[in-house]
């Protein structure tokens, strides 16, 4: 009997797990997606509008830009009333209100008040209101320029209004580009670009350890002990175990990085940055499962103390949340645990832009982990294996 044989009957076994199958398939993306869905949205305002009674086609095109405009989530109110009674409970970071004779009072040339009500005390509201006033800004210098053609030139309004809008639409656009100055970000993105790298994390760690439940059943079935009997070696035993639980680690983190893509539009930014954290990863998941299957006895102790442990671990790294939140000194705590590196190393890549050099501090001290775990599980399996006869 080969390694690979060794690896190919130990896949066949987890993969007849119709549980181990709902960890490592179902759970993650349900999580992906929970987490995903209430964590976004926070990086754009909730914004009632209240659209005119008599809506012309000048207050419906501001309708639009405001529905459209990036930063906000606009949500329609039949009147100022109701809108006014959701913002009161903090449902809402403003209510905008658009004025019945917009369209009237833009085409004498009248000066025009579009309402935008906050609650004083609402943090949020000063931002929202910057960000509508933008918008507002933008519709009305397409105005003023109409305005301006129509009162030269003698035409109508209408006429102008569609040659701003065509020459709005051909000039190329000033962009306005943000930079830090001798700084970073040090966050994950919202949403679902930053539940999916934490969870891919969290997870292949709390399955590998599950799987460790699977070397303990072997053991305690007497399949090693029979197959010690035949022409095969302890090493070659170990050697099939690492492989299979490797390539196990692999197919669900290439699963979450899929899924993540495909169905959330997360970019996991340089591809060869994020296949080599992704690789060393799987490697320390499968030091791990090797060590709790060399260590423990019972399938259910793997079972009862494996998960509370990975989700301690992962709370501790960051899975949970950016370790910026959390004082210096847990911070400093937190890096005692693989998945703090990790979390750092997707920080970097996805909220950075970073390759493969800028994580490479990262990842050599995730090699470090792994060359530990999978050293002392080997030794301690075929420790196990040689000297217990396999149980």
């Amino acid at each position: 009997m080969t390694a690979l044989a060794v690896t190919g009957a130990t896949l066949t076994r987890m993969l007849r797990d119709r549980t181990a199958l709902f960890f490592m398939v179902l759970l993650p993306v349900a999580v992906i997606v929970l987490i995903g869905v209430t964590v976004s949205g926070f990086d754009r305002f909730r914004v009632g509008l209240v659209p005119a009674h008599r809506t012309g086609p000048v207050a419906g095109e501001l309708v639009s830009e405001l529905r459209e405009a990036p930063g906000l989530r606009t949500l329609g109110y039949d009147s100022p009333d109701d809108a006014r009674t959701a913002l009161r409970r903090s449902e809402l970071d403003a209510v905008v209100v658009i004025p019945d004779g917009l369209d009237r009072d833009v085409r004498a040339g009248r000066p025009v008040t579009v309402r935008v009500l906050v609650e004083p005390s609402g943090s949020a509201g000063h931002g929202a209101v910057s960000s509508v006033s933008a918008v507002v800004a933008g519709h009305a210098a397409r105005l003023q320029a109409a305005r301006f053609a129509a009162d030269e030139t003698q035409g109508s309004f209408d006429d102008a209004l569609a040659l701003a809008r065509g020459a709005e639409q051909a000039a190329s656009p000033i962009v306005v580009r943000g930079e830090t100055v001798d700084g970073h970000s040090d966050f994950l993105p919202l949403g679902y670009g930053y539940s999916t790298p934490t969870m891919l994390v969290l997870f292949v760690f709390i399955n590998a350890l599950g799987g460790g439940a699977t070397i303990v059943q072997t053991r305690r079935t007497g399949v090693y002990a029979r197959a010690l009997a035949a022409p095969v070696s302890a090493r070659t035993l170990v050697a099939g175990e690492t492989l299979a639980h490797l390539l196990l680690a692999l197919a669900q983190s290439l699963l979450i990085v899929t899924v993540g893509a495909l169905a959330f539009d997360v970019a996991w930014g340089d591809p060869v940055a994020a296949g080599a954290l992704v690789t060393v990863w799987a490697l320390v998941g499968t030091g791990s499962a090797l060590l709790v299957g060399a260590l423990f006895r019972t399938p259910e102790q793997v079972h009862a103390i494996g998960p509370a442990f990975g989700i301690g671990m992962g709370m501790l790294g960051g899975c949970m949340w950016p370790l910026a939140f959390v004082p210096d000194w847990l911070r400093t705590v937190g890096h005692a645990v693989p998945q703090a590196w990790a979390v750092d190393a997707w920080t970097t890549v996805l909220s950075r832009a970073g390759d493969l050099s800028a994580i490479l501090p990262e990842l050599a001290v995730l090699a470090a982990f792994a060359t530990a775990l999978l050293v002392l599980a080997a030794l301690a399996l075929r420790h196990r294996l040689t000297t217990g006869a396999g149980t």
